[in-house]
């Protein structure tokens, strides 16, 4: 029934990644929707994927997602973020609101004015991010495979968690520490969603931190979808899933 809905109503699908990602990441996602009869772009931008570059800027990020929606003349787009795509979701959404039909954060950050993504993390998690970055010879960030295992992908068995790992590289540690000026996000009207993966440990839930209903909750009115899933695997094991979640988001 979910596939004969979604062919009533085709979407236009803007995939934003978060950290220690490229455009790879939405590969199984984006394959289901678009046999689900969806439009999907995956933009990549500075610092990630084939660019060398790691002296990037949050504003550059942005920038360069909202440059590939104009680029292709898109319109009425859902524009999801997943983690710290969530943030390039606010800012790209300033640079472009008539472009855009639902915003959907997909645990994705919903940052507070004048806030950066490092600070919605305890602190002692914001000592280990800024202690990798000055181990770093180029202001990055790498995790640790422990981190990386039970925080990220804590669903994975060991091997599916060391084959994501393989292919995780040093993120670009500046555009998370800067506090972002979101004054115009939180006045834009534009209609959201918020997916919650509920087996996502990348952050403590409740005290003043987690996805939802922490910093959901500053979006105002949004459209609320549960799923199954932690913060990276079920994108690679369970893609079929994340698409019908994805319209069920997404869809009027």
């Amino acid at each position: 029934m979910g596939y004969e809905r979604a062919k009533e109503q085709p979407l236009t699908f803007v995939l934003v990644h978060g950290s220690f990602a490229d455009v790879r990441f939405w590969n199984g996602v984006a394959g289901m929707l678009r046999k689900m009869g969806h439009k999907v772009f995956v933009p990549e931008y500075p610092g990630h994927g084939s660019d060398p570059n790691t002296n990037v800027t949050h504003g550059m990020i942005s920038r360069a997602v909202a440059d590939f929606i104009l680029a292709r003349q898109l319109r009425d787009i859902i524009l999801v973020g997943h983690s710290f795509g969530g943030s390039v979701v606010q800012k790209t959404a300033e640079l472009v609101p008539d472009r855009i039909k639902r915003l959907v954060f997909m645990n994705g950050f919903v940052i507070g004015e004048g806030q950066s993504v490092v600070d919605q993390f305890p602190p002692q998690v914001q000592q280990l991010f800024e202690q990798l970055r000055q181990l770093s010879p180029d202001d990055t960030i790498m995790l640790p495979f422990p981190v990386f295992r039970d925080a990220f992908v804590n669903l994975a068995d060991l091997q599916l968690a060391r084959q994501l790992y393989s292919e995780v590289r040093p993120e670009p540690a500046k555009p998370s520490f800067e506090k972002l000026d979101l004054k115009a996000f939180y006045k834009l009207n534009i209609p959201r969603s918020y997916l919650y993966l509920t087996d996502d440990n990348l952050l403590p839930q409740g005290e003043g931190y987690g996805w939802h209903p922490h910093m959901s909750g500053r979006l105002g009115l949004f459209r609320l979808i549960r799923s199954d899933g932690d913060h990276m695997t079920y994108f690679r094991t369970q893609p079929a899933l994340l698409a019908q979640k994805l319209v069920e988001a997404s869809r009027d």
